[in-house]
């Protein structure tokens, strides 16, 4: 079990998907410390203000966030989206707020020889044959009106704030982050392949790659306790 301080606070930042996609990577840590899982603006019907337009953006917001509440030696543990915000939250701290990172199946680099799959206006159904290792664990419940309007404002709301998915200067970026870093990756990812996150990994100094059996795009639903474990043993370290 991790060595963590019990007084350690996680963010947990979600991807496309929506919260519900890291509700369980929120509800596991929650026994080990304060954790704070927002839903990012522009999800779910929330607003999002005209200034929050890129990951760059959202992670100046929630760093404002840590700050005004008083935060320090926060992990932020971000999935997809969630971990490209992660690491510009990394790169952007100068305060002290940010003391590790854990980033899952993180978009936003530019891997050319293994692109990101373009998913934009694909039905959840569609999406989990690329997103995961059994698509059959993808529960959908019969769409209403209200849920065909959140995946479809939460669809605009990723194609205005991240664009192709990905940002020409982060690669090169991403060599200024000091802080330890976990990048966990589904093996079946097909949205963005273990290559593509192992150049992710590549990029980041000292970063640690860990591929998780049997999941895909969200291993915290189809292999929780590897992606744990591997977690656990990194902040223990």
């Amino acid at each position: 079990m991790t060595e963590t301080p019990a007084d350690t606070t996680f963010l947990v930042l979600h991807g496309g998907g929506g919260p519900a996609t890291v509700a369980p990577i929120a509800a596991r840590f929650a026994g080990l410390g304060r954790v704070l899982a927002p839903t990012l603006p522009g999800w779910n019907g929330t607003p999002r203000p005209e200034r929050l337009d890129s990951p760059r953006a959202l992670a100046a917001h929630f760093l404002d966030e840590l700050a005004d509440a008083g935060e320090t030696g926060v992990v932020v543990i971000g999935n997809s989206l969630g971990g490209w915000i992660a690491a510009e939250m990394a790169l952007a701290d100068t305060a002290g707020l940010v003391r590790a990172i854990v980033l899952v199946d993180a978009v936003g680099v530019e891997v050319p020889e293994h692109p990101a799959r373009d998913i934009s206006g694909l039905a959840p159904q569609q999406i989990a044959q690329f997103s995961f290792h059994d698509p059959s664990k993808l529960v959908v419940p019969p769409p209403t009106p209200e849920s065909l309007a959140i995946v479809r404002g939460n669809q605009a709301a990723l194609a205005a704030v991240t664009g192709e998915l990905r940002d020409a200067t982060l690669n090169e970026r991403l060599g200024a982050i000091a802080v330890p870093a976990l990048v966990a990756w589904g093996e079946s990812d097909g949205v963005v392949t273990p290559d593509y996150g192992r150049a992710f990994a590549a990029a980041i100094p000292g970063a640690r790659f860990a591929l998780i059996p049997e999941a895909g795009h969200l291993p915290q639903l189809e292999n929780p306790a590897a992606l744990y474990a591997e977690i656990d043993a990194f902040l223990a370290a």
